[in-house]
């Protein structure tokens, strides 16, 4: 068994990019170290979307290429290729938002079950994702969560909703997909889980097909996942969970101050490291009843992941387990993890390039905001480009 140390082996993180697409890469990151050159670009960003600006070749060669796959499935089968070769999966993520019209949800459930037959074809990965919210009204979720009574037309409405639930994971399950169901904000949640805990009853009896993913920025996901754990294995269900830190973080903490509730958010970034790696813990200590998916970019808690995994003696390519980042970011994580046979996969988010422009916004904010991620960036493409001028020299 391959036991990794760390992540700096570089020529292992970026053997599936040229020298130039190496440079384009450092040259974003450097400016993206930044933060007032970064917000100033945010906001011209959003300024010449608003005045139909024609912006497309000017975003798809800069931040569209570095983590987005393409703007339709066919264009994202390049990277695709470049990343199977090398024994990472792809997760194909279309990262349109704005979703909430029935039309919209239609059109999502489509494309979701396209990308499942897609999937399939091309041997992507084991996984499809989608956001609840793409399925289904806000407020809706909002008043289920409440246990608010809902009227015959949202009644009618929330049968849909569930619907559509259905026929993905039915149809996942007919051709060995996984299903990640992406995490909401904390006060429509309890709906989503309620939702995805009957799915994983119905789906996940001989195989593990529906993930909930738990935000562990949350104070209650921990005794959140143990209660899971006393209900669902008492019927021999296994439970697929996505173990990831949280994406609304900001939001939550500004809704509890102005509603005057307790944020439901760890007050640091220490205790939500700890939260993830407690929850990660309790994972792996009831194996056979877990399927788990991490979801970080955090260099220790992978790691923990991996000496944990020796500990329990679980293989490195146990299914049971998968690591994953995002498209673009972290090479260094999923490549040694892959070459250590691991198993990896990578969101590949995709879209029309303007209607991908909120997705790329984080994206520019997660580098700006997140303690050393462009930093790190930065030191490892410079390392590698030093290391292939020295390795060319001689």
């Amino acid at each position: 068994m391959n036991i990794l140390s760390d992540f700096n082996d570089t020529r292992t993180a970026f053997i599936y990019k040229s020298n130039y697409e190496l440079k384009k890469a450092y040259l974003m990151f450097k400016l993206l170290s930044y933060p007032l050159l970064a917000l100033v670009g945010k906001y011209f960003l959003n300024l010449l979307i608003k005045i139909n600006f024609p912006i497309d070749r000017l975003i798809r060669q800069t931040i569209f290429e570095q983590f987005c796959g393409g703007e339709n499935e066919t264009e994202c089968l390049k990277v695709i290729n470049k990343l199977n070769i090398n024994n990472i999966g792809c997760i194909l993520d279309y990262s349109v938002e704005g979703s909430n019209t029935e039309t919209d949800y239609v059109s999502t459930l489509k494309r979701t079950l396209n990308l499942i037959e897609l999937s399939k074809i091309h041997s992507l990965s084991s996984f499809i994702v989608f956001k609840p919210t793409a399925l289904g009204r806000f407020d809706l979720y909002l008043k289920k969560s409440n246990n608010d009574t809902l009227n015959e037309k949202e009644i009618n409405e929330w049968q849909r909703v569930e619907q559509r639930y259905h026929k993905i994971c039915s149809y996942a399950a007919n051709n060995g997909i996984s299903v990640l169901i992406d995490a909401e904000e904390s006060w429509i949640q309890q709906s989503v889980d309620e939702l995805i805990e009957n799915l994983m009853i119905k789906y996940n009896k001989s195989s593990c097909i529906v993930y909930n993913t738990i935000q562990t920025y949350r104070i209650d996901r921990l005794d959140y996942l143990t209660s899971l754990h006393r209900r669902l294995s008492k019927l021999n269900i296994k439970m697929g969970i996505k173990l990831v830190r949280g994406a609304y973080m900001e939001k939550e903490r500004k809704r509890a101050k102005t509603k005057n509730y307790k944020s439901p958010i760890c007050s640091t970034k220490l205790k939500t490291d700890e939260s993830f790696n407690k929850c990660m813990n309790f994972i792996f200590s009831n194996i056979n009843d877990f399927n788990l998916f991490i979801g970080s970019h955090n260099e220790r808690s992978n790691l923990l992941a991996t000496e944990i995994m020796k500990r329990y003696e679980i293989k490195n390519n146990d299914k049971r387990i998968w690591f994953s980042q995002l498209y673009g970011m972290s090479d260094h994580i999923s490549f040694n993890l892959a070459i250590n046979r691991y198993n990896v996969t990578k969101y590949l988010p995709f879209g029309p390039i303007k209607q991908v422009i909120p997705y790329l916004i984080r994206r520019l904010d997660e580098n700006t905001s997140v303690s050393g991620q462009t930093s790190r960036e930065l030191k490892l493409i410079s390392k590698e480009l030093k290391r292939r001028r020295l390795e060319s020299d001689n």
